[in-house]
């Protein structure tokens, strides 16, 4: 296993470090938390879990025209959309520039008319951006977890605002963050009964929420499985397992879990 790290020359963010190790490379900010896991010898593929069960929007949102994604990281969602949705106009926000600098070594496409990848703060972005994306995916982090401002009622009522009617959230929480219930409560409390918290693959800790604009968007399961096997053609991905967890996800009663307050 090899380690390569170095200070950073940005104030505020943190050191972001590359592990080497039985052919992936990760990127972490302590000696704990993967942050992104790319496999060196398909750099495309999905490797955690996590990121193949927040591509379930496909199963919501085949063919998006416009995907914005808050928190590159090493890449694995960005550089999966631009090879496997080729119709999608791609926008990426990362806001810690020693994490961009690493942007080659995880073999990020260059910015193209498709893909486009921007240094700012993920939050402010939403907040201020014209931008109207099909599917929002949120998998923005630091070392203690999902940060304040991409965990409050206001960035969520931003990421609302922001999606068309038919539009989609995605979004990557853990559930031992101290943050995780404030995330969900506020997640709730914007988009209402039209929520669904899906436990992730391979991944006793991450959550994933989807969110959608219009109420009652989702899906029955057999629809969910019929179009799962379309896309599985399309697709390196098992989406009818996603489906399944997805299903599942509907049938846990998180505002209990959660303690969220009623609205």
């Amino acid at each position: 296993m090899t380690r390569s790290g170095w200070p950073s020359r940005n104030p505020g963010h943190e050191r972001p470090v590359v592990v080497r190790a039985g052919g992936f490379v990760a990127l972490q900010f302590d000696e704990t938390g993967v942050q992104s896991c790319m496999l060196a010898h398909e750099p495309y593929a999905l490797a955690l879990g996590y990121t193949r069960t927040m591509m379930g929007f496909l199963l919501f949102q085949p063919n998006p025209r416009r995907i914005s994604i808050v928190g590159l990281g090493g890449g694995s969602l960005a550089k999966y959309c631009y090879r496997y949705v080729p119709d999608a106009v791609i926008t990426a926000v990362e806001i810690n520039p020693d994490v961009l600098a690493l942007r080659s070594l995880f073999q990020i496409p260059a910015d193209d008319e498709r893909f486009a990848v921007i240094c700012a703060d993920g939050a402010h972005y939403v907040d201020s951006s014209d931008h109207r994306p099909d599917v929002l995916l949120v998998d923005g982090f630091n070392a203690e977890g999902v940060p304040p401002q991409l965990c409050s009622t206001a960035f969520y009522t931003a990421c609302r605002r922001q999606l068309p009617d038919n539009g989609l959230l995605v979004a990557n929480l853990i559930s031992s963050d101290s943050g995780f219930r404030r995330c969900v409560c506020s997640i709730r409390a914007v988009f209402d009964d039209a929520v669904v918290v899906v436990p992730a693959e391979d991944s006793p800790e991450n959550v994933i929420v989807f969110a959608w604009k219009a109420p009652a968007a989702s899906l029955p399961l057999d629809e969910s499985l019929a179009r799962a096997r379309v896309l599985e053609t399309m697709h390196p991905l098992n989406l009818r397992e996603t489906a399944i967890r997805i299903e599942y996800g509907k049938r846990i009663d998180w505002e209990e879990r959660t303690a969220c307050p009623r609205t």
